[in-house]
């Protein structure tokens, strides 16, 4: 069995079990979720790295409408299921063993952190999650209910940038011109006027650095 018939076969089971939000939905964000699941669902490196990239683009696809019940879905349908929350909490309150934290624990995360976790896996992936967190963060006063979205994206965020996982680089005239146009763009204290004033800030007598994230190149 090839990889892509594979996928749609697994595809085809993990549609069949969609919620009611997901039969709701258009059919690009059924294709979008139904890949998610199966993403999370799946054991295989070299399968479950196929499955990223697909569900990756498929995401990207998404606009507006289709993009918000997306959201809603991971809000909804990922999220930790709250029986399970209970009863391990029941349980460590009653007997607050390590062996029961450790299970409050593994039940009170979400299953979109591990969805993200996987997505990470694709080329890419990293900017995905950067961007899905940039398009998210605008709605959050709208839609409260998707704070658990954006409270994991930040905590797996914190983690990958870490200043430990960063490299300090020097930026000169010679660094690459996308790096230099963001330079001018996002200097918030001393506003630069255009490129001969930032060749003049960059000038051998000057020292400017900057931390790099191996996933982020530019």
């Amino acid at each position: 069995m090839t990889a892509a018939t594979f996928i749609k076969k697994l595809l085809r089971s993990v549609a069949r079990r969609g919620g009611p939000h997901v039969r709701g939905a258009d059919r690009n964000t059924r294709k979008t979720v139904a890949l998610c699941r199966a993403l999370i669902s799946q054991r295989g490196e070299a399968t479950g790295a196929a499955l990223a990239r697909e569900a990756l683009a498929a995401y990207s696809a998404l606009q507006d409408g289709p993009l918000d019940a997306f959201f809603d879905i991971l809000a909804s349908d990922f999220s930790p299921d709250p029986g399970e929350v209970g009863h391990a909490a029941d349980a460590y309150r009653q007997d607050p063993s390590q062996a029961n934290l450790v299970q409050l624990l593994r039940v009170v995360e979400p299953p979109r952190q591990e969805l993200f976790r996987r997505l990470n896996m694709a080329a890419g992936g990293t900017a995905a999650l950067v961007e899905m967190r940039r398009r998210l963060l605008p709605q959050l006063k709208l839609r409260p209910h998707w704070t658990g979205i954006d409270a994991d994206l930040e905590h797996l965020l914190a983690s990958w940038f870490n200043r430990g996982f960063l490299v300090l680089q020097r930026i000169d005239w010679r660094t690459s011109a996308i790096v230099l146009e963001k330079l001018i763009q996002y200097e918030a204290v001393h506003e630069i006027q255009g490129w001969p004033d930032l060749r003049r800030r960059l000038q051998a007598d000057r020292r400017c650095f900057a931390f790099f994230h191996p996933a982020l190149p530019d």
